[in-house]
């Protein structure tokens, strides 16, 4: 799972992993309005406040959260067929519903994506041309209270500009890493004597 603030380069950064067939996107819901450019299915699933609310009543929302006014969440139907599949689930989520989806699955990795500084951040959320300046003042109160949770996540990776392979290679190195933690392979010594 990654969680960042807003101008952390979450969708370049994980645009790029998902060249590869073993990086797989459960596409997340929100009420928010789509961005230009943004596809309903492909970058969210766009809903009405009432469909994501009926969601969560019926039980399909993985985790959700209310995030600068709109609700942000995982269907759990598509979290749960990409994990079937064998392939990397990757999230991006806020940091509440990152602590919702590690408490109900301890052996999730949550990583931070944080740009260089809060000053970069600003640029970029100012250099984007898509929110109000209250929007974006709003995202910057906002990141004040997620940075600090970065102490409750598995790894923190910075986002430096003009460096987005690198920084999916460090995810990529944290996903080879797990995947050879001996607490995922507490049964070595017996497959290797079998």
């Amino acid at each position: 799972m990654v969680s960042g603030p807003a101008g952390s380069g979450k969708g370049t950064v994980l645009a790029e992993l998902l060249k590869e067939q073993n990086y797989r996107y459960s596409v997340s819901a929100t009420t928010r309005a789509p961005r230009p450019g943004e596809v309903n299915g492909v970058n969210y699933h766009f809903l009405s406040r009432a469909e994501f609310e009926g969601r969560i009543g019926a039980g399909e929302m993985l985790e959700y959260t209310e995030y600068c006014g709109n609700y942000y969440g995982t269907p759990k139907k598509e979290a749960e067929a990409v994990l079937a599949s064998g392939c990397n689930l990757l999230l991006e989520i806020e940091v509440e519903g990152a602590a919702n989806v590690k408490a109900k699955y301890p052996e999730a990795v949550l990583i931070m994506l944080l740009p260089p500084s809060f000053a970069v951040q600003e640029a970029r959320l100012r250099g984007r041309g898509t929110e109000t300046e209250e929007k974006i003042l709003e995202r910057l109160s906002r990141t004040r209270e997620e940075v600090p949770c970065v102490t409750h996540y598995d790894y923190v990776v910075y986002n430096h500009d003009g460096r987005v392979g690198d920084t999916a290679d460090d995810i990529r190195a944290i996903v080879r890493a797990e995947r050879a933690a001996v607490r995922r392979n507490g049964n070595a010594a017996d497959n290797y004597f079998s």
